[in-house]
Formats: structure tokens, sequence, C-alpha cells
């Protein structure tokens, strides 16, 4: 199918562009790769397809109004460490 046409119809079907969509999946990732501190910023990015630290950087303060740091700082500890799991 053309391009333009699928453009147009996800983009009146989900009410944001395709672009944004997998903008907002790429921020998405990064939030969960960011809880889990298990990799740089810089890794998140790379492994995103980012062509930059700071164009990951720009995008993610743009989507979530808060800087990848100040995210992280908001859900650090969040999660247990497998040798501190209960199992029920």
């Amino acid at each position: 199918m053309d391009y333009h046409y699928l453009s147009t119809l996800f983009s009146s079907v989900e009410n944001i562009t395709i672009e944004q969509f997998i903008i907002l999946q790429k921020i998405e990732r990064a939030k969960e790769l960011l809880k889990y501190g298990e990799l740089t910023l810089s890794e998140i990015a790379y492994k995103l397809g980012y062509s930059s630290v700071q164009h990951l950087s720009n995008q993610f303060r743009k989507v979530t109004g808060l800087t990848a740091s100040q995210f992280k700082s908001l859900t650090e500890n969040t999660r247990k460490s497998l040798d501190k799991v209960e199992l029920t």
C-alpha cells in the first residue's frame, strides 16, 4: 500500500502521526530501561537507534516533561533484586 494512504489512515484512527507513535514507543522503552538501571543513557540511546544521547534527551524531556536523570531518580529503588524476592 501507498505510504501516504497508510499514514493518513493511521492518523485518522489514532489521532497522532506514525512518527509521533514511534517516538512515544521509544520513550516508553527508554523509561523501562532507565528503571532497570542496567544501562547508561548512552547505551539506551544506541539501543533505541538514536543518533545521539542529546537527541534522546531532548525527545525524552519533550514527551515526559522530565530529564532522564529526574525520571531515573523518581523510579530508583522500586525494583527488588532477585535475591530479595519472596516466593509465596
